[in-house]
């Protein structure tokens, strides 16, 4: 076992936080109450913003553009744009800790969320693109909060804290939706196209999560926890950023826990992806209604969000890699229930309701894995890359579904999706074998 400062050591590498001058004790214990408090409130009123928009920016693309085709755009840039963002929003939580890190993510997502409005109100497309590209960054400081989460949490809670964070985004992803009609009212007297209304709410909501993690966030845990701090921004021995980042990915490259973590949370979520995002495309062409296709998704992020508290304490009991295990064969059981459904509605359903429990055994217990498996000198640069591969696999599987959809339809789509899961669950064994 290993100090917090110290590179991890094979073959398990996981961090111990003793390092001097570090909260311990019943200190540690009410300041990590206190974040895991404000974290929760911070993701329950940004994430509405995310919420409310999601079902509309694709309805605004296409009502700008005359091009059902280019209505899909919206998710994707949001996507890539997470994934651009996550290396410097984490960058810049090492240097003067969450609190910075995760303000200015809402921030820049409340900036886009601005340009979007003042684009759709003058009729201009290319403006809101870019808005959506900087919304991006609501995405990537959702799931930074979640390894905030982790700073001063015992090691035996960790999962569970990241598990509190994760679940929270479920009033976002459930009531966020709801705001389009109201959106619309508002959309009216602005002079906006109606599906513009919701982002009225998103400028909100991104402004009201800075405002939650600026004033409360206090004292920050990233600082707290000795990991981060002003004076060691340019990382050990004065390393620029270019070389924290590699340096980073060779930490990961010599720590098989790292690899395994990475590896699940990255493959799982491009698995969830690829199957969700086509998911409603399948059941419209076997005659489903909105409202089966609608509660279909309900049912998906139920799965994804809703049971997190109980997968966290799997994790924290049962051990990281037996939960990532699990979610990786409740992944395939998945992929084989929904993809062999034919026309049948309700295996779908059932299908991608496991798809997201399975999704949250792979994120919870992966991003706890990895964070934890890492010294405190590169843990930041990690989270930022984990995210940003997370991100792209996820647009990638986004983008390729639909072609793997046309050409092998919806029971192919399911197999490739299943064979992603491989290599994780091989490497995950192959952990479980080196530590023994």
């Amino acid at each position: 076992m290993t100090s917090a400062a110290s590179p991890p050591s094979p073959p398990s590498g996981i961090r111990t936080d003793t390092s001097p001058g570090v909260l311990a004790g019943p200190d540690r214990a009410a300041v990590q109450r206190r974040t895991l408090r404000v974290l929760i409130a911070a993701q329950i009123v940004a994430g509405l913003g995310m919420g409310s928009m999601l079902s509309s920016g694709g309805l605004l693309v296409e009502r700008l553009t005359g091009s059902q085709s280019l209505a899909g755009l919206s998710t994707t840039l949001i996507t890539l744009g997470a994934a651009l963002l996550a290396v410097p929003l984490a960058a810049l939580s090492r240097a003067r800790g969450r609190r910075a890190g995760l303000g200015t993510g809402w921030l820049v997502a409340a900036a886009g969320a601005v340009v979007v409005l003042i684009a759709a109100r003058l009729g201009a497309y290319p403006p809101v693109l870019l808005g959506m590209l900087l919304i991006g960054a609501a995405t990537a400081a959702n799931l930074q909060s979640r390894y905030a989460a982790t700073d001063l949490a015992e090691p035996g809670a960790r999962a569970g804290a990241l598990s509190l964070v994760v679940w929270s985004t479920t009033v976002g992803s459930v009531l966020g939706p709801n705001l389009s009609g109201p959106g619309e009212a508002v959309a009216r007297p602005l002079g906006l196209p109606g599906p513009a209304g919701t982002f009225v709410f998103s400028v909100v909501a991104f402004v009201l999560g800075w405002a939650v993690v600026h004033t409360l966030l206090r004292p920050d845990p990233l600082l707290s926890a000795g990991t981060g701090h002003a004076a060691h921004a340019a990382g050990p021995d004065g390393e620029g950023f270019a070389a924290r980042m590699r340096a980073a990915m060779r930490h990961v490259g010599a720590s098989p826990a790292a690899l395994t973590g990475l590896t699940a949370l990255v493959l799982g979520h491009g698995v969830m992806v690829a199957v969700m995002s086509m998911t409603p495309v399948h059941l419209a062409h076997h005659g489903a209604s909105l409202s089966i296709i609608g509660f279909t998704i309900s049912v998906h992020i139920a799965g994804m969000y809703a049971l997190s508290p109980l997968v966290g304490k799997a994790a924290d009991r049962l051990g990281r890699v037996p939960v990532i295990l699990l979610g990786q064969a409740v992944l395939v059981t998945a992929t084989l229930l929904a993809g062999t459904a034919g026309s049948r509605q309700w295996p779908v359903t059932a299908g991608l309701f496991l798809l997201g429990v399975g999704w949250s055994c792979v994120t919870v217990a992966g991003s706890t894995l990895l964070g934890e498996s890492v010294g405190a000198a590169h843990r930041p640069e990690v989270e930022g890359l984990s995210d940003t591969a997370m991100n792209l696999v996820g647009a990638a599987g986004g983008a390729f579904s639909g072609t793997v959809l046309g050409d092998y339809g919806y029971g192919g789509l399911n197999a490739a999706a299943a064979v992603l899961v491989a290599p994780s669950g091989a490497l995950a064994l192959y952990f479980v074998l080196r530590r023994r």
